[in-house]
């Protein structure tokens, strides 16, 4: 539960009010009460999104009434804005403030159709946006360790070969499970898949995985399902499905000793963030990964920016304090 919620009946777990401070809290619980009686039987939300709503709006009269607010009425998208950016800097997220907003919004939709408010204070406050978790990558030895076995079990050259093209081309993992043998022209090193929205894009492939494939077109050709359109086959000689991809990736890693949790758009992000680390050239990685938009492909240079920090953080003589005694 985030902090400055709660689950009981009233509006928060801090505050033993009387008084005018009773009155504002019974004024507060009171329409909570109507409106969520509204979702249960009018509405017939789920108890779980009942539950939730009753929290969040809670949280907001506590919040309203700590800053003196004595009612639903009296509360303004100032005062909104302030309980919301108060909240989320003890912890809250985006996504759970997004909800609140949406609980108080309903509220007040609510209390305008009842005739008990002229406004929505809550209608055009967006919820402040989590910073962006950075996409995990493997370093290009770990890469190289992942894919260094070289056994003649098919099943294993299959799974070499998907991942080689994986990290290769920088391909999802929809795209490889879609692949056609009519998609490869492994003589000139190129793959064609369909990415999202139907959009349609040639790619290089590289000398690893050229060898990969075609060790495993080898023994694909002696499998049952034979005869498949698709190039990469399960045991059973239908097209692999993507679990079965995201398992045999994770035994992989495991098998060389990889302490990772490793899934397979892990070697797309990999593709990305080696490939402008060391070309530079932001445009040509936004079209080889199929992004409609940069600022998609953007993230790949915060990755950059942390290796070159962690360059200079090694290198730079000046760039951290030595671990060094001094005199006190």
């Amino acid at each position: 539960m985030d902090s400055g919620e709660q689950s009981g009946g009233g509006v928060t777990a801090d505050l033993s009010p009387d008084g005018a401070e009773s009155e504002a809290v019974s004024v507060f619980d009171s329409a909570i009460e109507r409106y969520l009686e509204e979702l249960r039987v009018a509405r017939r939300s789920s108890p779980h999104t009942v539950s939730n709503y009753a929290r969040d709006l809670r949280a907001v009269a506590g919040s309203a009434l700590s800053r003196g607010i004595d009612g639903w009425q009296s509360l303004r998208s100032d005062d909104v804005r302030a309980i919301i950016a108060e909240q989320h800097r003890s912890g809250i997220s985006g996504r759970s403030l997004a909800r609140r907003l949406s609980a108080l919004r309903g509220l007040y939709n609510f209390l305008l159709g009842a005739g008990e408010c002229d406004l929505n204070p809550a209608q055009d406050i967006l919820a402040p946006k989590d910073k962006k978790a950075l996409p995990s990558t493997l370093d290009p030895e770990e890469v190289s360790r992942l894919l260094a076995q070289n056994l003649n079990d098919p099943m294993i050259c299959r799974d070499l070969a998907m991942f080689e093209l994986m990290y290769s081309s920088g391909l999802r993992l929809a795209e490889l499970v879609g692949i056609d043998l009519a998609d490869l022209d492994l003589s000139v090193g190129q793959v064609r898949v369909t990415g999202k929205g139907g959009k349609v894009r040639d790619l290089p492939v590289g000398e690893h995985a050229v060898k990969a494939i075609n060790k495993w077109l080898g023994y694909r050709r002696s499998l049952p399902g034979a005869d498949e359109r698709a190039v990469f086959l399960s045991t059973r000689g239908k097209r692999i499905a993507p679990r079965t991809v995201q398992m045999r990736l994770k035994k992989l890693a495991e098998s060389q000793g990889l302490d990772r949790d490793c899934y397979p758009h892990m070697l797309r992000h990999s593709f990305a963030s080696h490939l402008l680390e060391s070309s530079g050239d932001l445009r040509a990685v936004q079209e080889l990964l199929g992004h409609a938009d940069i600022s998609t492909t953007q993230i790949y240079t915060h990755l950059d920016f942390q290796h070159l920090a962690q360059v200079y953080d090694e290198a730079h003589p000046r760039a951290r304090r030595k671990n060094v005694k001094e005199d006190s």
